[in-house]
């Protein structure tokens, strides 16, 4: 366990090393517009002017960097840090070079292109070396933690497999049970800088958790559904008894204006956009086999509510014939056509028609069928509050989670959107999508002899 100056002057590391790389690629877009940019101007600009639109683009940096996670160097993975910074470089770069055009009133200034490109080139090798030095550095000042693993009558299975994917950050040296009894427990808590508590009972979890915080040992624990709902409640202090209260009472007012205001301009801008990519994707479909381009099915939104859901079709004609259920990893019924719009979640690009007409939002949990929904809810009870909210196109759990995602887990995830709900927050979610259209963990499909995604880990994790 590290001392509290030691953890200090780590974390003073990697803020110098974020803040290094910021003021890199920000000096590097000040050369360009010193050497070159500035003189193209219709105006001269006051020396505190150039400053400034240097400055800019280093706020934009800032704002994608923390958008896409490009600066969550041993968060994320190495992979995952560099193309989380081409992200970055991109949207950066291609929003500066806009206002540059807009300032410039000339549109034949975006025919000259190649010096920006030209930085984004550099800028690419720079986050490479950048990302890669750090994520080495990162493993040296932070080694994986080496845990306990404290678990009751559940399996602790699923999240162990959970655990090792990041062997770089979490290391379960041992488990123990239960029902070894508290006081072995507290003996073997101490021998270990981390401690993971799984799914236990309340009490026993409280128990161990102030033992953790006595001791200053790091305490990670699976949240309960109830955990997410208060988690950000409001805090009371009229009496010398604190009150938190939570509520759900929905989206204010305004909340719901500014959202559909978003929904709808986002939607009819992706369909104008993306009409010659959708007219490509149904000649397609068309010619391979000459069914129907589109697949209709209904899906529940708001409050149970049906409506027919719109997407590409990506299987064969009458998938369904032998019952409703999810896509298999490797299924049979995907098309060629189809397994190149599923990877790229081009599949769903017709559901911006469903937003435009009020059916689904941008962003918001995934729509289920209501056999499906009904199916979950017998297992987990608490699985129908996820349609308190309309469903959406993208959300926390399509962005966080995967397609194969279990229920139980989904849940959670829709349960923390809808409980921390904002407009940041719906904004921060569609940027997000952008990140994950080319992930393919994503769009993998459940287990073969899965008709939904439950599964017994599903059943552990209760």
């Amino acid at each position: 366990m590290g001392s509290a100056s030691s953890l200090k002057t780590k974390r003073m590391i990697m803020f110098w090393a974020k803040l290094f790389i910021v003021l890199v690629q920000t000096g590097m877009y000040g050369w360009l517009w010193f050497h070159h940019y500035k003189d193209m101007m219709p105006v001269e600009y006051w020396n505190r002017g150039n400053w400034a639109v240097v400055a800019l683009y280093g706020v934009f940096i800032l704002v994608f960097s923390r958008a896409f996670g490009a600066l969550k160097v041993g968060y994320l993975k190495t992979w995952d840090i560099m193309y989380s910074q081409v992200l970055t470089i991109f949207c950066v770069n291609g929003v500066t070079y806009l206002q540059l055009s807009l300032i410039n009133g000339d549109w034949k200034f975006l025919e000259n292109s190649e010096p920006m490109i030209r930085l984004g080139c550099y800028d690419f090798v720079l986050v490479l070396i950048w990302a890669l030095f750090m994520r080495w550095i990162y493993a040296i000042i932070y080694p994986p933690h080496e845990m306990l693993l404290i678990y009751g009558n559940i399996s602790p299975n699923a999240i162990i497999r959970k655990l090792e994917s990041r062997g770089d950050k979490y290391h379960v040296k041992e488990k123990v049970a239960l029902s070894a009894g508290v006081e072995t427990i507290y003996e073997r808590i101490l021998r270990y800088d981390a401690v993971l508590i799984g799914d236990i009972m309340v009490e026993d979890r409280n128990r161990f958790i102030k033992f953790c915080f006595e001791k200053n040992i790091r305490c990670y624990t699976i949240p309960k559904i109830s955990d997410i709902m208060i988690r950000n409640s409001e805090s009371i202090d009229l009496f010398d008894s604190p009150l938190l209260l939570f509520r759900n009472n929905g989206l204010t007012y305004r909340q719901m204006f500014v959202k559909r205001a978003m929904d709808i301009g986002i939607s009819a801008l992706g369909i104008v956009l993306a009409s010659p990519v959708m007219l490509l994707i149904a000649a397609c479909i068309k010619l391979y086999d000459g069914g129907p381009v589109f697949y209709k099915q209904n899906r529940q939104t708001k409050d149970g509510k049906e409506f027919q859901i719109l997407k590409f079709r990506s299987m064969i004609v009458d998938s369904e014939r032998q019952g409703a259920r999810l896509a298999k990893a490797n299924d049979d019924r995907i098309t060629p056509v189809g397994k190149v719009i599923r990877r790229l979640h081009f599949d769903e690009l017709p559901q911006l028609f469903n937003i435009l007409s009020g059916d689904m939002a941008f962003v918001g949990p995934r729509p289920e069928r209501k056999e499906i929904t009904e199916e979950y809810t017998k297992k987990i009870p608490e699985f129908p509050f996820r349609l308190k909210v309309k469903a959406g196109l993208t959300g926390y759990a399509q962005v966080y989670g995967q397609y194969n995602t279990v229920p139980y887990d989904k849940l959670k995830l829709d349960l923390t959107y809808i409980t921390n709900y904002s407009i940041w927050l719906d904004i921060k979610l569609i940027i997000l999508t952008v990140k994950i259209l080319f992930q393919k963990e994503k769009s993998e499909g459940v287990d073969d002899g899965q008709k939904t995604a439950l599964r017994q880990d599903d059943l552990e994790q209760r």
